[in-house]
């Protein structure tokens, strides 16, 4: 079951961070387990730094796929820059977060990103629940059935 919910998140990865749907300093971390999203924050950070990268914005989610719609990946990633001391901050629309990577105050650039498509705040809520819906969909459609597949195969061998 582990591996396969590493599938998964590899997956949901993927498809949340192809080239073309998020810009180059953009990582988006939405549909993972917290540890998987944390895992992944901290290769990124490395990286980023590593190339140069002064700064990063990380897609954590608004948490309205989550019980109670409480935000999971977020406390998680400011723990992350805690850690590493970095400094960060909650963007406008309060599921991105902005990291300084070198270590200064975490200012948010008023400019728009280059990259991917920039809209307003009302198309980025759209593309966003459409992206949701076709990880949703994606997932219970095709990953999820293969693990209950698998599960039962595994159990009834036993």
């Amino acid at each position: 079951m582990a591996q396969y919910n590493k599938q998964a998140s590899e997956l949901i990865f993927r498809e949340n961070n192809a080239e073309g749907r998020v810009d180059s300093d953009t990582i988006d971390l939405h549909g993972q387990f917290v540890e998987e999203a944390e895992d992944i924050l901290e290769e990124r950070i490395k990286y980023a730094q590593a190339h140069g990268q002064t700064h990063l914005h990380v897609i954590v989610g608004k948490g309205n796929h989550s019980a109670d719609h409480v935000q999971k990946i977020k406390p998680r990633v400011e723990r992350v820059c805690q850690e590493l001391g970095l400094q960060y901050k909650t963007e406008p629309n309060g599921g991105r977060v902005y990291i300084n990577l070198q270590g200064g105050p975490a200012d948010i650039p008023q400019q728009p990103h280059t990259g991917a498509p920039h809209h307003g705040e009302a198309g980025q809520q759209q593309q966003q629940q459409s992206q949701d819906d076709e990880v949703e969909h994606f997932v219970t459609k095709k990953v999820l059935p293969r693990i209950i597949r698998e599960l039962k195969a595994c159990c009834v061998m036993m």
